[in-house]
């Protein structure tokens, strides 16, 4: 019988605490790192030789939305596949729990328009064999999947739990409402949950166009709810900050009161220059007052991709557009290319359509041809506006052409938020996290999951900014301190297995690509990466070279995760 399970020899270990690395090998028994030595010699069922490559822990990625897709899927791609092995979801307020029958619809209307997730895939996927968020828990306990999940509390499915139309219609809670949410928040947490998550942002809209049941709850409501968490809970928020100090006095005021963690999504925004590094302040000031809040920050920009494999475009709503949906492929592209109806799409105004391009369908200047592989830092001369008024012809026609290119495959990068030279400078702040990858939610229209990924290959390997042992403890360790998970984040003896092995040279992220594999035939992005030779999970091999093994040795976590070398 073999000593170990697994032994990795001759790796450039990055253990995770952010000092520097040594050629070490790794021995694994039982899902637990038993041995970390210069070397070892004993036998194992597995012998891997990772000269040249380096050993990492396991990414953890604490902003995803798997709230739907953990529930019919084994595989948390597009994380899994990119060398993360721990997720939390449930953040930003939605999420699918509790939820009473007659309200199914209500929270599929609101995943779908806040994280853009198909409704016909959750209503065929989702099995709704739950109502309260504990039984949510139990079913999610039930599927194996090949990595470990943990979950917020959600608070757009309490308030309407709770509150039920009036939540819908966004009117005020009442004393009565927020003591029933308060004891159904300990009831969840006392079940496993990580903490609570709540939107304030008006990004968010349910699919029917409407405002979502938390924005701009009251402040109050929130600070009241805050208190149902402990010391070892995390209050995650996104918001548009109209009022920054009084969207930053809730967290101060749920972390002072109960000692729970603050975390938000910090950007840098154009339209205000100075959000991002007021926020850096109001943390700092928060963290000498003894409460630990911290901003949530994107390796890159928030990244749309539009065009008629996604799914939106600037003329995806219009009536003529949206008239030939039903076509096959071929057809409908060829139809699109016909003159008369090119100019009838041109002349036309866009119907309801999604918030973001609402937004963006005629900025032009932020809009990229996506190139290959992608560019996520793209230069300004380079814009869709810029190739247009080069070649003296209008945006939008120009754009329409260009979407017809590739048999109708092309698409277009627009950096939104965060398209920003600080993003260094706001990673590598001791009170940030690296996160907001998204995966599993926004999926025809971004894929921003590999973020991780860009960590390394952008701001270590390419431009040099960030040291590769401070990115791997940025990537691994950090975001385990946030959610109390201390039994992984670090390559040492008597943690647990989670592990990559990574050839860093060779390491590349390739453009993202559309599949039709969600339920009812649903499509998603989905993206892939060069150099990531195993990802191990508790032990268990779970990618190998980009190829998924089998392996499911992936569980639930139920709430703070204990130091097993100090409990034993």
């Amino acid at each position: 019988m073999a000593d170990y399970d697994l032994i990795i020899k001759n790796g450039e270990v990055f253990d995770g605490t952010g000092g520097p690395s040594k050629v070490f090998d790794v021995a694994i028994k039982d899902g637990v790192i038993s041995k970390v030595a210069q070397h070892i010699n004993d036998t194992a069922e597995r012998v891997v030789d990772a000269t040249g490559k380096i050993v990492t822990p396991g990414f953890v990625d604490v902003h995803t939305h798997y709230d739907g897709q953990a529930t019919w899927d084994n595989h948390m791609a597009p994380s899994s596949n990119l060398g993360t092995t721990t997720v939390v979801m449930g953040n930003c307020g939605v999420g699918f729990a509790p939820c009473k029958k007659e309200d199914h619809e209500v929270l599929v209307q609101l995943m779908e328009g806040v994280e853009e997730i198909p409704g016909t895939a959750m209503n065929e996927g989702l099995s709704w064999n739950w109502e309260s968020f504990p039984d949510y828990l139990d079913a999610l306990e039930e599927r194996a999947r090949d990595i470990d999940v943990a979950v917020l509390f959600p608070h757009g499915p309490l308030r309407v739990f709770v509150m039920g139309e009036r939540a819908v219609n966004r009117e005020a809670a009442n004393e009565e409402d927020i003591a029933k949410m308060k004891t159904l928040i300990e009831e969840g947490m006392n079940a496993g949950a990580m903490g609570f998550s709540t939107s304030r942002t008006l990004v968010h809209r349910s699919s029917t166009g409407e405002f979502i049941p938390t924005y701009k709850a009251a402040t109050e409501e929130l600070k009241q709810l805050g208190e149902s968490l402990s010391g070892n809970n995390v209050f995650q928020m996104i918001s548009d900050w109209e009022d920054a100090d009084d969207e930053f006095s809730i967290l101060r005021s749920i972390t002072e009161k109960t000692g729970a963690k603050g975390t938000f999504t910090l950007l840098d925004l154009g339209n205000l220059p100075t959000l991002w590094s007021d926020q850096l302040n109001r943390i700092e000031q928060a963290q000498s007052d003894g409460l630990d809040i911290r901003g949530q920050v994107l390796s890159r920009p928030v990244g749309m991709l539009m065009g008629h494999p996604a799914s939106m475009s600037t003329f995806y709503s219009r009536p003529s557009f949206a008239a030939l949906n039903d076509l096959p492929w071929d057809e409908k592209i060829e139809k699109l290319k016909e003159p008369e109806i090119k100019a009838q799409i041109l002349r036309e105004e866009s119907e309801k359509p999604h918030v973001f391009v609402e937004i963006f369908e005629t900025r032009f200047k932020h809009m990229y041809p996506l190139e290959d592989p992608i560019e996520y830092m793209p230069k300004r001369e380079n814009s869709v506006a810029s190739i247009a008024e080069r070649e003296g012809r209008e945006p939008t026609e120009w754009l329409y052409d260009y979407f017809l290119g590739n048999e109708g495959s092309n698409l277009i990068y627009i950096p939104a938020a965060n398209f920003s030279e600080h993003i260094p400078e706001m990673l590598t702040h001791p009170y940030t996290i690296t996160a907001l990858g998204d995966g599993g939610a926004h999926v025809g229209s971004i894929c921003d999951t590999s973020a991780n990924v860009y960590v390394l290959t952008k701001w270590v390997k390419d431009k040099q900014q960030i040291e590769l042992s401070e990115a791997i403890n940025m990537l691994c360790k950090q975001p385990t301190e946030l959610y109390s998970l201390h039994d992984r984040g670090l390559i040492q003896e008597g943690l647990k297995a989670d592990i990559n092995v990574i050839d860093f040279e060779a390491l590349k992220l390739h453009t993202p690509h559309i599949v039709h594999d969600l339920p009812a035939g649903g499509k998603r992005f989905l993206q892939n990466a060069d150099g990531i030779a195993l990802t191990i999970k508790a032990g268990e091999v779970i990618y190998e070279n980009g190829a998924a093994t089998g392996a499911l040795p992936g569980k639930l976590i139920r709430g703070q995760q204990a130091d097993p070398r100090q409990s034993a």
